[in-house]
């Protein structure tokens, strides 16, 4: 069944935090080098998204987890893998390949967690390609005394998103998520990428999912834009759906979700993180919590796509789940639902 007949019948349940989860691992320095990159010049601990090269197993069991917490979408864990966030590594020349795998361990997730699975109302779930936002901006200066100045140009993030989007699609997912934007500028650029491979590549084109990050209660992003000029700037990519995560929990989420939900004439997405941090960067929200709030948006007709970003784990997505079962999902505006 293609996504969008799915979400026109029930709320679709997105899996929660990667980083989370292999942090429960407390993987050491030897872990992530493995024995491919043990005499690696740099170190590499945090470089999660390695992890699929060098530890696919727990990656995978990640993903399956999530599956068995009752996630339709899954997330394949490529957050920061494009070049420009890779040569913090020095392993900008690993990102086609770490994306191919990363797609393929979250299809072979799938396949393996249906293979065994018997319910007669579920029997899909959809690997969903995540294209992060880069550790470089292309709106604003890293540079305090020459605002002109910019890290990288236009040109350069749509070249290293090519590559991650070429990786994605090769290795077998069915979406693309553009996800946790804070500059619009580098969104624009992985919507182009995207759309340059596929004339490219001469094949139709993935759904492609937008998901922004409000960095304050202002409401803007981290460059300025208003949650309404977030959404124009990007609906000439014509997603599939657009929605917030990250930064905010839940219940500060909650009203930029109920703009966006009458701003927007496609889907509406949210995973709020789990709570805001405590002092020591943690998160306390417990699934119950986090899944009452997002019950609350669902009662409220505000959203199609619900689960959980930083601090959440398969027992928040378990607990939104089942919160959401039996409500409805946002309809579409009249004039742009698929009849």
């Amino acid at each position: 069944m293609k996504i969008d007949e799915l979400l026109q019948q029930r709320i679709l349940i997105i899996d929660g935090a990667m980083g989370t989860m292999i942090q429960r691992h407390k993987l050491s320095e030897a872990d992530y080098r493995g024995e491919r990159f043990k005499d690696w010049v740099s170190d590499i601990k945090g470089n999660n998204d390695l992890l699929c090269l060098t530890q696919p197993q727990i990656i995978k069991e990640i993903h399956k987890q999530y599956l068995e917490a009752g996630a339709d979408i899954i997330e394949t864990n490529t957050f920061n893998a494009q070049k420009i966030s890779l040569a913090d590594y020095n392993m900008q020349s690993l990102a086609y390949e770490i994306n191919l795998e990363a797609a393929r361990i979250a299809r072979k997730a799938v396949e393996e967690f249906f293979a065994g699975y018997k319910a007669d109302d579920r029997t899909i779930a959809y690997v969903a390609g995540a294209i992060g936002p880069m550790n470089k901006t292309l709106s604003l200066s890293p540079d305090v005394n020459n605002p002109g100045y910019r890290a990288l140009t236009f040109d350069d993030a749509v070249d290293a998103y090519y590559e991650q989007v070429k990786g994605l699609v090769e290795g077998g997912v069915d979406l693309l998520l553009i996800e946790t934007i804070f500059d619009t500028l580098n969104a624009k650029a992985a919507i182009f990428a995207i759309k340059k491979y596929f004339r490219d590549a001469q094949k139709e084109s993935l759904p492609i999912m937008i998901s922004g990050t409000i960095t304050d209660a202002s409401g803007r992003t981290l460059s300025g834009q208003t949650l309404e000029a977030f959404y124009t700037s990007v609906m000439h990519a014509k997603p599939l759906s657009v929605g917030l995560n990250c930064a905010l929990g839940a219940k500060e989420m909650r009203p930029h979700i109920e703009e966006l939900s009458q701003l927007a004439s496609c889907y509406v997405s949210a995973y709020p993180n789990a709570g805001l941090p405590n002092a020591m960067g943690e998160y306390d929200e417990q699934p119950e919590e986090t899944a009452h709030f997002i019950e609350d948006w669902a009662k409220e007709g505000f959203v199609n796509i619900v689960g959980g970003c930083c601090g959440t784990t398969p027992e928040h997505i378990k607990a939104i789940a089942q919160h959401v079962k039996t409500l409805q999902p946002r309809l579409l505006p009249v004039e742009e639902a698929v009849l």
